[in-house]
């Protein structure tokens, strides 16, 4: 499988010029753990997760050493923590130096990346832009989904390809929180909906797309969707 076959698209972004509170308010209200940063231009800037905002003076959490700690600490590392813990901007408190695959990527590469890197999520640029992002959350769905191989042949990436064009022009399905899988035709549809109509709804579709076999229903309700 590539991260083509499993990555969530589009994907929840946000602005280095956005405030701290608009990211921790994205993030709890989208119940992710991190967010991609683009610029004006559309270019992936940073990513901002819910590690960088651990140390927060409006939370009471910022760092605090003791005299001897912070005597043996460099300034630089100091001067890093208090911007972390005080800086009212995205820019100032992401992650700037973002790890990137591309669509074509093994998910071998994939999983051996976050596990090098100590990340679990890894975004998706083709051609400089961003166009999806692989979570830990969906290398277990892979491993869940697989059957006689992991290996997808050209029919199902195109069932996969047909059922998300056809939820993406509904303005029902909410496809930012929908991941869908397709292994020998048999549809495995993950994510978070909002009622139990527009739930059956995503099934229907799925199971209307030419050369789907069957379709498995992963999906949950918001109220018991749990953190990625």
């Amino acid at each position: 499988m590539l991260a083509r076959d499993v990555m969530v698209s589009p994907v929840i972004t946000i602005s280095p010029s956005a405030k701290v509170r608009e990211a921790a308010k994205l993030l709890l209200d989208n119940r992710i753990s991190a967010v991609p940063v683009l610029d004006q231009t559309g270019n992936l800037v940073g990513i901002i997760s819910e590690g960088d905002l651990l140390h927060r003076v409006e939370a009471g959490t910022e760092r605090r050493r003791s005299w001897w700690l912070t005597a043996f600490a460099a300034n630089d590392t100091l001067a890093a923590e208090f911007i972390k813990a005080h800086a009212q901007n995205v820019s100032d408190v992401m992650t700037d130096r973002v790890i990137a695959a591309t669509p074509d990527t093994p998910l071998q590469e994939i999983a051996a990346t976050m596990e090098k890197h100590a990340i679990k999520r890894i975004p998706i640029v083709e051609h400089g832009q961003l166009v999806g992002i692989v979570s830990r959350a969906n290398l277990l769905q892979a491993v869940a989904s697989s059957r006689s191989s992991l290996e997808l042949s050209p029919g199902d990436r195109d069932i996969r390809e047909r059922i998300l064009s056809m939820l993406k022009s509904k303005p029902w399905a909410h496809t930012l929180y929908l991941s869908v899988t397709v292994v020998d035709g048999v549809v495995d549809l993950w994510g978070v909906v909002d009622s139990g109509t527009e739930r059956k709804a995503i099934n229907v579709a799925a199971s209307s797309v030419p050369g789907v076999v069957a379709v498995n229903d992963n999906l949950v309700m918001r109220n018991s969707h749990s953190w990625e």
